[in-house]
């Protein structure tokens, strides 16, 4: 048996192709399916199977795509219902993939359909389990995404129990190949790497650990952030199917700097997708800074609704830009600027810069004067922060301004530096004038020495 994850860092999410003596088989993949049909006619396979472990919420799937290129039979788990053709696998049901077998383990929590699938070797020896976002390295999946329908986010958390239980008995060698790794909204903390095994996680993973299911129920529903503005959208798209793959390029056209200035005077966010260091310097005043060296599909559909973008790029990062969004379901990109920051710059157009400085200036600078401001998740900040500094998710920034005075002089930080100048950009766009951005983040910050406080727990 062969198996290889093909991890997108942009969306923290892996999907895996797994062959059996000719025949193979792809788990989760994204929208852009060409690199799978390539590896199956690299090995001189076919793809037989597209196992989908739930429907994602973080991306839009590619199966329906595969399923008009290959044939493949899509599988879910019970309870799954869509708008075309599927095979609604049963609980323990068996496909089989050449030599090998794919065993359904239906382990609703994250949703009612979510089902892990077990990889058997041709010797009959479970290899490996392909868990989506059941668990994780580290965490499980969040409870609270079928909070809409008849259940609640603890009658979620207490399915997520019983699916767990059922993991638990498998073999402690079987390799855990999870659907997403760190910076995924898909659950609280995961960790950074993406795999593990079945003995790690239940001696590592605090949701594997022995407890009564009311204590369990208690931790799991406890600090999940609001889910992202996509993921209900992207539900919906993998539920009824989308348009073909071509839409992931159909709008990658230039935009003349006369009607981009026209748009962008019209009301449509320009979104710059150059790195944090280069928006710093300068930028296209009332521009947005979401680079493309982060995870660039996830805040743009955590900080907008699916609507018309303008995008604003480094030269050949054009398709880049625009095919990331198309992955988490934005299609409504009119285009990018022709010449990029250059041509608005040469037209003696209005632009704008944020100062940025080391950690080590930060921490010399901040005493004096001005404000801190924290943009990480509450798990981060629960880990250390800066005394006194306020703390507010990037994703509730837009929302929580009124917290902020626009005649302060704010020091921002993040984990890294990527969030907190998303986060210098939006201030900016709403008229905070003062602001730094502290490069490194965290992490540098964390080296100079300086004492942190831990929060209290609420």
């Amino acid at each position: 048996m062969y198996i290889q994850q093909l991890y997108t860092g942009c969306l923290s999410q892996a999907a895996y192709y797994i062959e059996s003596d000719g025949e193979a088989a792809v788990i989760d993949p994204i929208r852009d399916t060409q690199g799978y049909i390539e590896i199956a006619n690299e090995r001189k396979a076919k793809i037989k199977y597209i196992f989908e472990t739930h429907f994602h919420a973080d991306f839009v799937s590619g199966h329906v795509e595969l399923l008009k290129k290959t044939g493949a039979k899509i599988v879910y788990g019970p309870e799954a219902k869509a708008s075309y053709d599927i095979v609604v696998g049963k609980d323990g049901q068996e496909f089989t993939l050449g030599k090998s077998t794919i065993k359904v383990i239906h382990t609703p929590g994250h949703t009612i359909e979510s089902s892990c699938f077990l990889a058997i070797d041709e010797n009959d020896k479970p290899v490996g389990v392909f868990t989506g976002d059941t668990l994780f390295v580290g965490e499980v999946g969040r409870v609270d995404l079928a909070a809409k329908s008849e259940l609640s986010d603890r009658q979620m958390a207490s399915l997520m129990y019983d699916s767990l239980e059922k993991l638990k008995k498998l073999p402690e060698d079987v390799i855990v190949y999870p659907g997403h790794g760190a910076g995924s909204a898909c659950g609280k903390n995961i960790g950074s790497e993406t795999t593990s095994t079945i003995a790690l996680q239940k001696r590592n993973n605090y949701a594997l650990q022995p407890m009564d299911r009311e204590a369990f129920i208690d931790i799991v529903v406890t600090g999940i952030a609001a889910p992202p503005r996509y993921f209900f959208t992207d539900v919906h798209l993998n539920h009824v199917g989308y348009e073909d793959e071509e839409s992931l390029s159909k709008n990658v056209h230039p935009i003349e700097l006369s009607q981009f200035k026209k748009d962008m005077e019209a009301g449509i966010v320009v979104i710059d997708t150059r790195s944090p260091a280069d928006f710093a310097k300068e930028h296209i005043a009332g521009s947005i800074s979401i680079g493309l060296d982060g995870q660039y599909a996830i805040w743009a559909g955590n900080l907008f609704d699916n609507v018309p973008f303008l995008i604003v790029c480094d030269e050949g990062k054009e398709q880049e830009s625009i095919t990331r969004l198309a992955r988490v379901g934005y299609d409504k990109v009119k285009g990018y600027l022709k010449g990029g920051v250059n041509t608005w710059k040469q037209a003696g157009l209005k632009m704008q810069s944020i100062e940025s400085i080391e950690a080590n200036t930060f921490i010399g600078r901040m005493a004096k004067e001005g404000s801190v401001l924290d943009v990480r998740n509450e798990g981060e900040v629960q880990q250390g922060l800066i005394k006194d500094a306020i703390t507010i998710p990037l994703a509730e920034l837009e929302a929580k301004l009124g917290m902020l005075n626009a005649d302060t002089h704010y020091y921002i930080y993040c984990r890294s530096g990527y969030r907190s100048m998303i986060a210098a950009s939006i201030l900016q766009k709403n008229g905070f004038k003062n602001l730094t951005n502290v490069i490194g983040g965290m992490t540098a910050i964390s080296k100079t020495g300086v004492k942190l406080e831990v929060p209290a727990v609420a």
